[in-house]
């Protein structure tokens, strides 16, 4: 028989680098899973991941036993990376704060094509696109 499914808890933690922090402890400690654990395994799961933010979706099981899928590093953390800065423009219809090249964008759209709804990496272009422009961040 499956294991009857109590919640599923969406998170967003720094590959390889989690910690049990507020922000674990009050998205998983309700639901009385063993924070510790699933920590380790986060780790170990994302540790070649370099440094990006990876999302990860939780299933907790009535049993407390967990487990979780890894999605792909939110667009707008690979747009920065790409185009060299920290963070987005606060008004990015006047202020751009920078650039990234039609083939780094086609290279992000193709890292996170599984998680789009898209059909083809240029409909996934066109999202990351967006994701850029109300970012400040100009496609040359």
């Amino acid at each position: 028989m499956a294991k009857k499914i109590k919640t599923i808890v969406k998170i967003q933690l720094p590959a390889g680098k989690a910690a049990p922090s507020q922000q674990t402890g009050t998205a998983l400690g309700p639901h009385g899973i063993n924070i510790a654990s699933f920590i380790k395994e986060f780790n170990e799961r994302t540790a070649p991941m370099g440094d990006v933010i990876i999302p990860a979706e939780i299933t907790i099981f009535e049993d407390r036993t967990f487990s979780f899928i890894l999605k792909t590093p939110p667009a707008a953390i690979l747009i920065l990376k790409a185009a060299g800065i920290d963070k987005g423009s606060g008004n990015p219809l006047k202020n751009k704060v920078g650039t990234i090249s039609k083939a780094q964008l086609r290279k992000i759209a193709e890292q996170k094509m599984p998680d789009l709804n898209a059909n083809s990496v240029e409909a996934a272009e066109k999202i990351v696109a967006g994701t850029a422009r109300s970012m400040g961040v100009e496609i040359k």
